[in-house]
């Protein structure tokens, strides 16, 4: 199984004793509903969204904090990570963004209109992408052309390394990247905090699948490409 890299980007004070095991998504909930008054309880918050966040939990749970909370400058980065979830729900347009390829040329998200694209989010240094490279080359062998294509966007700082492994993957779709590491625009754009991670947009812009690997992605692509 896969352990997706991720980002916890409140970077908060931790009271009580060591947590011995991850704890269930229910367990965070409890902990959640139980300390509304907490800082932080939003670490709890992240938790329980996991590596593929739901908006309206995240947001109904947010909801349930406390003012003094919700008022904090770590709050208020929550409600603003919130309202980007808010924006790249499965049914809404995916936001538009530009940015350059390896040889420094942009490329624009309007540039695949008309076919459907998958938002590739990965980094050379991320062992989990590239064990998932074989795969997701293996799914655009099949599914390439005309109506599909790959954007790979990168969450590296170097850019040999970046381009290195591009090579070495044979990862052979457009790329992009600002060399930003985590404060990549795309995606912060796209409220990504975990890589691999995707986005699968239609011919008109809308985003219609999130986060699918493997069978999943391939499944998807047979339906909506009618192949």
């Amino acid at each position: 199984m896969i352990k997706y890299i991720t980002l916890l980007f409140l970077v908060l004070p931790f009271f009580g004793s060591a947590q011995k095991k991850e704890l269930t998504k229910e367990e965070y909930i409890a902990r959640v509903k139980a300390s509304p008054d907490s800082i932080s309880t939003l670490v709890d918050l992240r938790r329980v969204g996991g590596y593929d966040p739901v908006y309206p939990e995240l947001q109904a749970l947010y909801n349930t904090l406390s003012k003094n909370v919700k008022n904090s400058s770590e709050g208020k980065e929550f409600q603003d990570y919130l309202n980007t979830l808010e924006t790249v729900q499965i049914g809404k347009i995916a936001p538009a963004f530009t940015q350059n390829d390896t040889t420094g040329t942009p490329v624009k998200l309007s540039d695949f209109k008309g076919k459907y694209v998958l938002l590739d989010f990965w980094a050379s240094w991320c062992p989990d992408c590239r064990v998932e490279s074989p795969d997701l080359v293996k799914t655009y062998q099949q599914f390439k052309g005309e109506n599909f294509e790959i954007l790979g966007i990168s969450f590296d700082k170097d850019r040999n390394s970046w381009i290195k492994a591009i090579h070495a993957d044979k990862l052979h779709w457009r790329h992009v990247s600002d060399l930003k590491r985590w404060q990549n625009d795309v995606g912060t754009l796209y409220g990504v905090k975990s890589i691999p991670q995707n986005v699968l947009i239609d011919p008109n812009g809308k985003i219609v699948a999130k986060n699918l690997h493997g069978d999943a992605l391939r499944a998807k692509l047979k339906e909506v490409l009618k192949k």
